[in-house]
């Protein structure tokens, strides 16, 4: 992808430009738990999106995307939107970089990557990333990671229209080989975690289905969210979020809630917890705990959450029943998209072909098959 990307480089605008990636993710652990300011387990992925890019004429930023094999230009002080989806991504660093005080130049740039579309992998997010990092670099404009994090979170926010939290972005930037991030999503305070399965593999088995349930139901699960911390907060002081609740407040208060608010909430509790004990088996090295509590979040997704469908639950329960699935579990906001599961490398293949063969049987199509690795954030290529 490298000497593709330099390639476009050189056909698009002549010579050469530098050269970055940065990745798409996964996220191991801690489902919903972002906008109830809770924990999260990402990592960064093996799966990338590159740009080459140099400095330019003038203002005039000019850009080509390989995936999309179109080509756009526009000025560093335009305020129109980019027309093409994808070009509001970039538009918008440069934008959100130049709110805070950064002075750029016009640029020349070529993009492209191997992240998996519409799997869950964030490959939005990574392209924020690649040009605020790149860019960055390029202009010396003096920012750190978290606030190349929250300058892709913004250019969501504001030029996208997704109003999302700020993981994806913060994994694409701060992940490490074999270490997994511990994110608080309240401080933005985090942690590496030892993330060395010797001898397991992860894997993700994209469902190819996406329910229109999806968005609709994630704005009910935060307002049932909110509910019951309004029921929490009229009794116990200091309770802003789901992340102050315990399961003791819960029980205590479950009279003054709904019975689905109530399950809503314990999930969200428990899985906060799953994140923290998640880990500790992490640093302990213990994978087996580990897959447990993978199985246990898919559990209360499934059953309290209630965010997962036909087809996620169907591959969950294939990994749990397959001797050598350490732990499955559906990744992201439900509905469709992918299960991940940590499996032994050696019972991988068969894993991928008996439940290739089932789901194809009972649904009439075949899961995409995704072997990703933990590897680093966003970085300069030599």
């Amino acid at each position: 992808m490298n000497k593709q990307i330099e390639n476009l480089f050189d056909r698009h605008f002549g010579g050469f430009g530098r050269l970055y990636a940065s990745p798409g993710r996964v996220n191991l652990i801690g489902e919903h738990t972002d906008y109830n300011l809770g924990f999260v387990l990402p990592g960064a992925i093996d799966k990338a999106i590159y740009m080459a890019i140099r400095p330019g004429a003038g203002s005039l930023c000019r850009i080509y995307s390989a995936d999309y094999d179109e080509a756009v230009e526009f000025d560093l002080h335009a305020i129109q939107n980019p027309e093409q989806q994808w070009a509001r991504y970039i538009f918008g660093v440069v934008q959100e970089m130049q709110k805070r005080g950064a002075v750029l130049g016009g640029f020349d740039a070529v993009f492209g990557g191997d992240v998996p579309l519409g799997a869950g992998l964030s490959s939005s997010a990574a392209l924020e990333s690649v040009a605020a990092f790149a860019l960055n670099d390029l202009f010396e404009a003096g920012f750190d990671r978290r606030a190349l994090a929250e300058i892709g979170q913004m250019t969501e926010h504001h030029y996208v229209g997704v109003r999302c939290g700020i993981m994806d972005q913060f994994a694409s930037l701060f992940g490490e080989r074999e270490k997994v991030i511990q994110l608080d999503c309240r401080s933005l305070e985090y942690r590496l975690v030892p993330f060395r399965p010797v001898g397991y593999r992860v894997l993700l088995l994209d469902t190819q289905v996406k329910h229109s349930l999806a968005s609709s139901e994630y704005n009910v699960r935060r307002e049932q969210c909110e509910e019951g911390v309004a029921v929490v907060a009229r009794h116990e002081s200091g309770v802003v979020s789901l992340r102050d609740v315990t399961l003791e407040m819960l029980s205590a208060y479950k009279q003054d809630m709904s019975e689905v608010v109530y399950r809503r909430c314990h999930f969200v509790v428990s899985e906060n917890q799953r994140v923290l004990d998640a880990c500790d088996a992490l640093e302990r090295g213990d994978y087996a705990d580990f897959g447990q509590q993978m199985f246990a979040s898919h559990r209360g997704l499934s059953g309290e959450y209630e965010v997962s469908c036909p087809e996620l639950d169907f591959l969950a329960e294939k990994a749990r029943e397959f001797d050598g699935v350490l732990g499955a579990r559906m990744m992201g906001g439900g509905f469709g998209g992918c299960t991940i599961n940590v499996i032994e490398a050696s019972a991988h293949d068969a894993f991928v072909r008996e439940a290739s063969d089932s789901y194809q049987k009972r649904f009439g199509i075949a899961p995409r098959v995704i072997d990703v690795v933990i590897s680093d954030g966003a970085r300069r290529l030599k």
